[in-house]
């Protein structure tokens, strides 16, 4: 008996060290990279599954079987928070206001107990993709937009000393590339000359997607940058039509006067209607909406058309 169980602890140790080594040649067997990679094998089983899934799913619909319940979603407005919910209902379905009139809801309408942006949204009849349907331009708003906006001017020392009496928060010449060379963006704005243009190409992928490149459209290129630095500093806005066909403004803070942001939205208005193509054929603006930057929209009168 003693010599059977010697021998089924050896026939156990035997299995166990083919199992093993199997399983090591298994593993031995996977390519580093490409088809024969394990995760490779593992995407094309896991594909293989999800095709096998697919044709029992249209298989049975062919047969007529039910599908589950659909899932019902809530209405948007139902996932809101509960002051936004408060704040909807002051505004009527399906109306259109007056300027006046949306202003005034806008600011009673705001949620927030800090001072909201009074953006403006603006649908036009255009194709950005067309150079010429491209707008881009800049507007200095009546009152200003409520922003602090910090100014960096890029000049050489004459023009940079001028550009810092004249407000600007930060005026210098090759110190500020160090700083850029950091990566420190301390400024809301950056204005600079033509002649130094090239030397910020290099900094175009910091700059570019924040927004922060100069440009002579936006007018932050130009020699005259005191004139450049009061503008900025006095409300000069810019806007652009997005890949949407869509403007999007901010006309002020909900600390405005309903006065002040009606001139304000006035004067972007008529700055947009001077900006019409002329290879527009159709309708130019298609719907205006008014909110605050947490507040329900309102739909405004089409003052263009």
């Amino acid at each position: 008996m003693a010599e059977d169980a010697k021998l089924t602890a050896s026939e156990e140790e035997v299995k166990t060290t083919e199992t093993v080594e199997t399983e090591v040649e298994t593993t031995e067997t996977f390519a580093k990279s490409g088809k024969k990679s394990k995760k490779h094998i593992e995407e094309v089983k896991a594909e293989e599954e999800r095709q096998a899934r697919k044709l029992e799913t249209k298989a049975a619909e062919e047969a007529g079987e039910k599908k589950g319940e659909k899932p019902v979603a809530r209405p948007l407005i139902e996932r809101r928070g509960k002051k936004y919910r408060e704040a909807a209902k002051l505004v009527e379905k399906g109306k259109i206001y007056k300027l006046d009139e949306a202003v005034e809801l806008a600011l009673k309408t705001n949620p927030t107990k800090f001072a909201a942006t009074v953006e403006a949204h603006v649908r036009l009849g255009v194709d950005p993709r067309q150079a010429d349907q491209n707008i881009r331009t800049t507007l200095t708003l009546p009152n200003g937009n409520g922003k602090e906006v910090r100014v960096a001017v890029f000049a050489p020392l004459d023009q940079a000393k001028k550009a810092k009496a004249a407000g600007a928060d930060i005026a210098d010449d090759e110190e500020f590339l160090k700083e850029l060379e950091k990566g420190t963006i301390n400024f809301d704005t950056l204005i600079t000359v033509p002649a130094y243009m090239p030397k910020l190409g290099k900094f175009a992928r910091l700059l570019g997607p924040k927004g922060l490149m100069p440009n002579p459209k936006a007018g932050t290129v130009t020699t005259d940058v005191e004139a450049a630095v009061k503008a900025a500093k006095a409300g000069k806005v810019e806007y652009r039509v997005d890949k949407q066909a869509i403007v999007h403004i901010g006309l002020g803070k909900t600390s405005f006067t309903k006065e002040q942001l009606v001139e304000n939205a006035n004067a972007f208005f008529d700055s947009l209607k001077s900006q019409k193509p002329a290879s527009v054929k159709g309708n130019y603006v298609l719907s205006v909406y008014l909110t605050t930057t947490m507040g329900p929209s309102i739909q405004i009168e089409n003052l263009y058309n």
